[in-house]
């Protein structure tokens, strides 16, 4: 008996997701197909330039927008931004470093600690309880 692989594929949507892309700023062929797994380890391996633009240039998705502010995706949120954004648009950001924006960096900041020291909590805990 052989073992038969079939091919995986998945939707563009799930394709750009996990190229950290904006699916609508991809080309047509992109979005109207599907890609395989090979085909998405192929773009990840040796991108072509339309994504290499779309990495450096932008559009973004917003989990790539919050990952260059530091912040949440609920804080895009809460800070009115709900379209993609440009690598020129977030650094202006950056660059002005309006309030909320100050404000959720450091709420962010203080999420990451509290995370830490439960983690640092947890690891002593399971120390103490090994013989």
């Amino acid at each position: 008996m052989t073992s038969h692989q079939s091919t995986q594929t998945m939707k563009p949507a799930t394709a750009a997701k996990k190229l950290g892309v904006y699916l609508e700023a991809t080309p047509a062929e992109f979005q109207e197909g599907v890609v395989s797994r090979a085909e998405l380890n192929a773009l990840q391996a040796d991108p072509p330039q339309w994504l290499q633009d779309l990495r450096r240039d932008g559009p973004h998705p917003r989990p790539v927008v919050a990952a260059k502010l530091g912040i949440s995706i609920a804080a895009l949120a809460r800070g009115g931004i709900t379209e993609p954004l440009t690598t020129e648009q977030i650094d202006a950001l950056r660059k002005d470093l309006p309030e909320w924006l100050q404000k959720e960096r450091a709420t962010q900041a203080e999420v990451r600690k509290e995370a830490a020291r439960i983690k640092a909590k947890n690891a002593e805990r399971t120390d103490q309880t090994r013989p």
